[in-house]
Parts: C-alpha cells; structure tokens; sequence
C-alpha cells in the first residue's frame, strides 16, 4: 500500500490577474525523491510557495497528519546583507546552541568556530548549508529545496548532490527539488515532474524523459546526454 504524504489535487495559482499554475495533480509518496523540472518562468517556485501554504491557490495541497517541513529557499540576499553570526541567524529561529552544533555537523560543517563568522562571508557552498541546516533543526520529514544549486560553483555543486544523497539515505528523508538541470534529475530523482505552468509529464525520468515531453516543456531543441553516477 502507497505511503502518500503530500497529495495535489486541480492545484491553481493567479498572480497578479495571471495564472501561473493550472489544474496541477500529483502524489508523492514517503521516501521519494521528486523533482520538479522545467523551464524558467515555469512555476517551479511557485509551486513550491504553494505546498507550504504561502501563497494562495485554489484546488487542494493535502499533507499527511503530523508532517513536518523543512524548506530551503534559493536564495535569501538579504540575509547575507545583515551584520549577523551564523549563530545569530540560527537564534533568529529560537534554535538552541546544542542543536545548531549537531544540524551544523549533519551537513558536514563541523569546525563550530563556524558560529561566530559572519553569514555574509561565508562561501556559497557554506551558505547553502547553512540553510539546509536551518530547514533541518526543526527535524523535519519532509525537505523542499528550490535550485539548491543556483550560484554554486560546479565543485560545490558536486559536494552538495552528494550530500543530498547521503541526507536522504541516513534520515529517510522525503524530498521535493526544484530544478532545470536535466542531469541533476537523471542522478537523483526517483520520480520527475515537468513543469511548465501546466503538468506535462510526471512519473521515472528515465521513462517519462522522452524527447516528446522534453520538447513540449522547452520547446524543441533540447539535447541531453546522461551519465552515469555511482
């Protein structure tokens, strides 16, 4: 029997008098991997702002009872613009200093003299452990990532899929990703959703990625080329 812990029904969203998303449905079930994939302008974000109820929709975005979510937005600028610590930005969110040291130490930053660095000098690569560290203190089943990888160098880029991986094996994690990489998808998706205001494909990628489906979400032209990952 299916685990389904989030299911969307007829999900739209207007913004502004547009429509961003129309008549959206799918499942995703406890462990998987989803990723949401399309083109920019697509909707991706928004869908995203959606499942965790900031932003208004019609239709129906249904967690399973007691769930707990963990976000991590693309970017946060202007945090990185304040004079705070990174153990001030972890008190922004009443997390104890016990617990910052060991969601610090799950992503793989365990020098704690970390704590007392300023955000806005930090790496991009530290920076976007910083946020999954953040999203992760509240210990959550669920984790939403939008483009983890936007403004990563290639190498950090690399450090963080792995990472990723190792989360979502060690915790059990459920995890929603939002991406336009198609290669980013072929490593680590269980199941791929294509985006393009509309559902234009969702199920395996290496089932559902046909150059069809890719040429209706980019519209034609598209060349990919999949490695292997071990």
């Amino acid at each position: 029997m299916k685990n389904v812990v989030l299911s969307v029904k007829g999900l739209n969203v207007v913004l502004d008098g547009v429509k961003v998303l129309e008549d959206l449905s799918f499942d995703v079930e406890s462990g998987e991997i989803l990723t949401i994939l399309g083109p920019n302008g697509a909707g991706k974000t928004v869908l995203l702002k959606s499942l965790i109820k900031s932003l208004p929709y019609s239709g129906r975005v249904s967690w399973k009872k007691g769930v707990r979510i963990g976000y991590v937005p693309q970017r946060l600028p202007f945090i990185k613009e304040l004079p705070l610590s990174v153990k001030e930005f972890f008190e922004l969110k009443k997390v104890p200093e016990k617990r910052i040291g060991e969601v610090l130490r799950s992503t793989g930053l365990k020098d704690m003299k970390l704590l007392d660095k300023r955000v806005g000098d930090l790496s991009s690569g530290q920076f976007q452990r910083i946020l999954v560290a953040w999203a992760l203190a509240g210990n959550p089943d669920v984790l939403l990532f939008d483009e983890p990888f936007a403004g990563v160098d290639i190498s950090s880029q690399e450090t963080i899929y792995d990472f990723l991986e190792k989360l979502h094996k060690t915790k059990n994690l459920t995890i929603i990703l939002v991406s336009h990489d198609l290669s980013i998808v072929y490593k680590f998706a269980t199941r791929v959703l294509c985006l393009n205001k509309k559902g234009l494909c969702f199920g395996v990628p290496r089932k559902v990625l046909t150059s069809e489906n890719l040429s209706k979400l980019y519209g034609g032209g598209v060349k990919f080329y999949s490695h292997n990952h071990s």
